[in-house]
C-alpha cells in the first residue's frame, strides 16, 4: 500500500493537465472493486501485471496458481472483467499480454521460420524448464486464457496485445524491469542477464519495442473496429550477441564488467508483427533508436555511470 501511494504521488507530482488524471483505490482481490473506475468508460486498458521473477519452484500448475503471485493475477484480471461487464457502458477491453507466451520452437524442439500468434507456449513446458523469469512468464499466460475464457463466456470484447521487451525513456519511480534485462550485458547484473539469455533461448532473439509504440499499439487496437484476437507488437528483434555489440557501440562501458554473450549459429526466427501492420498499425523506433534513448534514460536517472571520455 505505501509503494502505491508513492508511485500515486509521484504520478500527480508530473501531471499538470487539470482533471484527465484521475486515481482510484481498488482491490485486485476484491470483487467489485473497479467497478467506479470504469464507470462511464468506453474502453478498458488493463496493463498491470507482476515483475516477480524469483519464487519457490512449483511442480504443477494447481501449486503455481494458488502461489501468491499468479493466483492475485488472475482473480485480479477476473474482478476487472466483472466490473466491465457490470458497468453497460465498456464496449472493448484491451489486455496486456507478454512474448513470454510465445515460442520460436516447436513440439520437437526445431526452431520455426516465422513466429506468429499462434505459437503459445504450453504451461507445461514453462513448469518442466522453470527458466529465468518463468513464475512471470506462468502468470501471463494463464491469465491471458483465463481473461479470455470469461470474455467469450460473457460477451465481453477483449483485445490482447502480446508485447515484446519495452524499452525507451521512462518516468517512473524506478527503473523497470524491462530496461534492467534489456542492459544487463553492459551492467553486469547476472540475474536480469539469466533472463534475457533466456529469452534468447527461447526465441532464438530478442525482440524489443519502444514504449511509445506500445502506447501507440494500445491505442490504435482500442480503437479499431476489426481488432480481435491476439497481436504480437514488436519492432524489431536480433540475437543476444548481436544485441550486446549494439549496447557496447551506444555505451562505452570500459569501467563495467561486460557479461561475455554466446554466439548462436542458428538463423533466428522472424517474430512477425504482420497481423498488427496489415490492420494497418506502423511503428515509429527502430532497434537503434530504441537501444539509444533507454540509454540516454539511464544516464539521465543515473542508473548507468557517465560515459568516460
Amino acid at each position: 500500500m505505501l509503494l502505491l501511494e508513492i508511485l500515486s504521488l509521484h504520478l500527480l507530482s508530473l501531471w499538470t493537465r487539470g482533471d484527465r488524471l484521475r486515481i482510484f483505490k481498488a482491490d485486485l482481490n476484491e470483487e467489485r472493486s473497479f467497478d467506479e473506475a470504469v464507470k462511464g468508460c468506453d474502453g478498458v486498458f488493463h496493463v498491470a501485471a507482476s515483475m516477480e521473477f524469483n519464487v519457490v519452484q512449483k511442480e504443477n500448475i494447481e501449486a503455481c496458481v494458488q502461489a501468491n503471485i499468479i493466483d492475485p493475477a488472475i482473480k485480479g484480471t477476473i474482478n476487472l472483467l466483472k466490473s466491465c461487464l457490470n458497468s453497460n457502458s465498456v464496449k472493448r477491453v484491451v489486455f496486456t499480454s507478454s512474448i513470454s507466451t510465445i515460442t520460436a520452437k516447436d513440439s520437437s524442439g526445431k526452431w520455426k521460420p516465422l513466429v506468429d500468434e499462434s505459437c503459445q507456449i504450453q504451461s507445461e513446458l514453462v513448469l518442466k524448464t522453470q527458466a529465468s523469469g518463468w513464475v512471470y512468464a506462468l502468470s501471463k499466460l494463464l491469465t491471458e486464457e483465463a481473461a479470455f475464457k470469461f470474455a467469450k463466456e460473457n460477451g465481453i470484447d477483449l483485445v490482447s496485445v502480446i508485447t515484446a521487451t519495452v524499452a525507451g525513456p521512462f518516468f517512473t519511480a524506478s527503473v523497470p524491469s524491462s530496461v534492467k534485462v534489456l542492459l544487463s550485458p553492459i551492467t553486469g547484473e547476472p540475474e536480469f542477464f539469466k533472463i534475457l539469455s533466456s529469452v534468447n533461448a527461447r526465441m532464438g532473439s530478442i525482440a524489443l519495442v519502444h514504449i511509445e509504440d506500445i502506447c501507440s499499439a494500445h491505442i490504435f487496437l482500442m480503437e479499431h473496429s476489426k481488432a480481435e484476437g491476439r497481436y504480437i507488437c514488436s519492432s524489431q528483434s536480433c540475437p543476444l550477441d548481436m544485441l550486446a555489440n549494439l549496447l557496447a557501440k551506444e555505451y562505452s562501458y570500459s569501467s563495467k564488467k561486460r557479461i561475455a554473450e554466446k554466439n548462436y549459429d542458428n538463423v533466428p526466427s522472424e517474430i512477425s508483427s504482420k497481423k498488427l501492420k496489415e490492420l494497418g498499425f506502423s511503428y515509429k523506433h527502430g532497434l537503434e533508436d530504441i537501444i539509444h534513448q533507454t540509454i540516454i534514460c539511464c544516464l539521465d536517472y543515473g542508473y548507468l555511470p557517465p560515459i568516460r571520455q
